[in-house]
């Protein structure tokens, strides 16, 4: 067991981490604060993070380290993918190479063929693959069983015709994971679904525009369109027809990993707004001096300790294995939209200041409005509570 600092600058013991996961996130920092940092603004403008920041992560090992020795990973624990989730949750703005590692690459590794594994994985390692997935359709958001689109088995290929949208990692990828219908008559719907694995420059695959976001926009999200797109059928992820139930298994990772997301928001908002409002003069005096400033600065830290007390428990439950996907759900709105809250109570202890693009809170406040949306809307996550506890 090995300590990290929370934001008010204690040891707290992680009983998650060893020293080689806390060497790995020295690292990490050290390279993010040296080369993503001084540039993250520039990106921001340009909304989009420039593909060589993806070769150097891959470069110096920071992409899927749980990946097999057998296909040149690192075979660690989950472990070190929260320290990925972290570091970048703490930069902010960066969360492509999480949704690379953490929630694409498990697909290829628990689902994919070995042929599969062996000609996608040592590149999505090496960063030279850059993967998304694309789940999400105009008329299709959290109702995955309403997707239209489909691929019809010709010979030895499939005929997607569909689109997606607000694919993360969409202008870079160059392997997606689409879930398409290739059974439109069976119902329920969502038994009719398959995975596609769709690579860059495949005829008929057409990259639409890239969205403009109110926040998230070093993140590069874009429209993905299959127009006739010929997809051999050995691209075929897992079995026909089981795609619902691999997108649902992997999906207590992934919103395990919004709620890591929002808390590291929450606590970075937290951390820079006591060091804003102690610095901070105001009638003579500190404004931390002040007692509506306590009284805020104090709610908002009990919402946050409780929301990281949470989140640590999960996290070693999920690294043993365990079903907590009520718990997950859980965690997933509430400490999301707890983070969301907290955003304009630190913009306004910041005064004016909390409105001006050069101070970190301004970011936060766009970029964590997103988090009550993804991986599953916190309305769908409270549909699934109530589901798992017999109402």
């Amino acid at each position: 067991m090995s300590a990290t600092t929370s934001f008010d600058g204690n040891k707290v013991s992680k009983p998650y981490y060893n020293s080689e996961h806390l060497m790995f996130r020295e690292a990490l920092r050290k390279f993010l604060d040296k080369e993503v940092v001084p540039h993250l603004d520039q990106w921001e403008e340009d909304e989009i993070v420039p593909r060589s920041f993806w070769d150097r992560m891959g470069e110096l090992g920071f992409l899927c380290p749980q990946v097999s020795p057998e296909y040149g990973g690192l075979g660690l624990d989950f472990g070190f993918q929260i320290v990925l989730a972290e570091e970048a949750g703490r930069v902010g703005g960066l969360g492509g190479p999480g949704i690379h590692t953490s929630i694409v690459v498990p697909y290829l590794e628990e689902f994919g063929t070995e042929e599969q594994k062996k000609k996608y994985l040592p590149k999505c390692i090496s960063g030279e693959i850059v993967t998304a997935v694309a789940m999400t359709e105009p008329g299709a958001g959290s109702d995955l069983a309403g997707i239209r689109t489909t691929a019809v088995r010709d010979g030895d290929h499939y005929i997607v015709n569909g689109q997606k949208t607000f694919i993360s990692n969409g202008i870079h990828s160059d392997l997606i994971v689409v879930a398409v219908k290739t059974d439109t008559k069976v119902t329920p719907g969502h038994k009719g679904i398959s995975l596609l694995l769709v690579e860059r420059g495949m005829p008929g695959f057409i990259r639409g525009r890239k969205l403009k976001k109110v926040g998230l926009r070093s993140q590069d999200t874009a429209e993905l369109i299959f127009e006739d797109c010929r997809v051999p059928v050995e691209n075929l992820l897992g079995q026909e027809g089981k795609g619902f139930y691999y997108l649902m298994h992997k999906l207590q990772q992934e919103r395990l990993l919004a709620a890591i997301g929002a808390i590291v928001s929450a606590e970075d908002m937290l951390q820079i707004t006591m060091q804003y409002v102690k610095e901070r003069q105001a009638f003579g005096k500190s404004i931390s001096t002040f007692q509506n400033t306590q009284f805020e600065i104090a709610e908002m830290a009990t919402e946050v300790q409780l929301g990281r007390t949470f989140v640590d428990d999960l996290i070693v439950r999920h690294m043993n294995g365990e079903n907590i996907v009520t718990q997950v759900s859980m965690a997933k709105w509430w400490i999301t939209d707890m983070a969301r809250k907290m955003a304009p109570r630190c913009m306004q202890l910041h005064g004016g200041y909390g409105f001006m693009e050069e101070y970190k809170i301004a970011r936060r406040y766009r970029d964590i409005a997103i988090s009550p949306i993804f991986a599953g809307t916190n309305e769908i996550m409270k549909i699934i509570i109530a589901k798992n506890l017999g109402l």
